[in-house]
């Protein structure tokens, strides 16, 4: 089949494409928005942790403390209550990161929905066709999936730690802050950030259509 009959069917899925890295602009932003919130909760729970245990080392009826009844047992109803909070809050913020995991996936199906019913239609040139403007068809599917497979696993592993943490278990609640950082990985928002940076003329063009 000639690429010149493949150009109706390559425009539509560059059209598409396009709209695709314009999404994934945004949800890089709004990915890197969620987690810039969840840094000072995760915080707030190795926090509480901490209060949480210093109390569990006193005795506050050999202190002067002694004469306010039932006060070690308040104080710890009240860090409890503290900390469930910061929890449920990170679970909301949970919830916005598999938004932007969903977004881009579903995005994504709709990319390759396109293309395979157009499949026929697209050659083996005209995918791998690149421009000085626009990268070819092939790269940019791939760019794309491979940012979805990093929304996906970063989603899952931040899953996997909040909903591993458990009130009583002190030392997981104490070591969140730090778990928690060292599921960041450069590499990948780099790789999201180069990619945006390839198609950028690409995006830019044809926006107003």
């Amino acid at each position: 089949m000639s690429s010149e009959m493949s150009i109706p069917s390559s425009l539509a899925l560059q059209q598409v494409l396009r709209k695709s890295f314009q999404h994934l602009e945004t949800n890089q932003k709004t990915w890197h928005s969620v987690l810039a919130e969840c840094t000072p909760l995760v915080g707030s729970v190795g926090n509480l942790a901490q209060q949480l245990r210093a109390l569990s080392n006193v005795n506050i009826s050999n202190t002067p403390l002694q004469a306010f009844p039932d006060l070690q047992q308040r104080l710890h109803f009240k860090l409890v209550l503290a900390l469930d909070i910061v929890l449920e809050k990170l679970n909301e913020k949970l919830v916005l990161l598999q938004s932007v995991r969903d977004s881009h996936s579903n995005q994504l199906t709709a990319v390759f929905q396109l293309y395979e019913r157009d499949a026929d239609t697209l050659d083996l040139y005209t995918c791998t066709q690149r421009s000085p403007v626009a990268p070819s068809i092939a790269d940019m599917l791939e760019w794309l999936q491979n940012a979805e497979l990093y929304y996906k696993q970063q989603f899952l592993k931040r899953k996997t730690l909040l909903h591993s943490l458990m009130p009583d278990d002190l030392s997981l609640l104490e070591s969140t802050p730090e778990r928690w950082d060292s599921l960041d990985t450069s590499s990948g928002e780099e790789y999201i950030t180069d990619t945006l940076f390839r198609v950028s003329f690409f995006v830019e063009s044809n926006k107003g259509e």
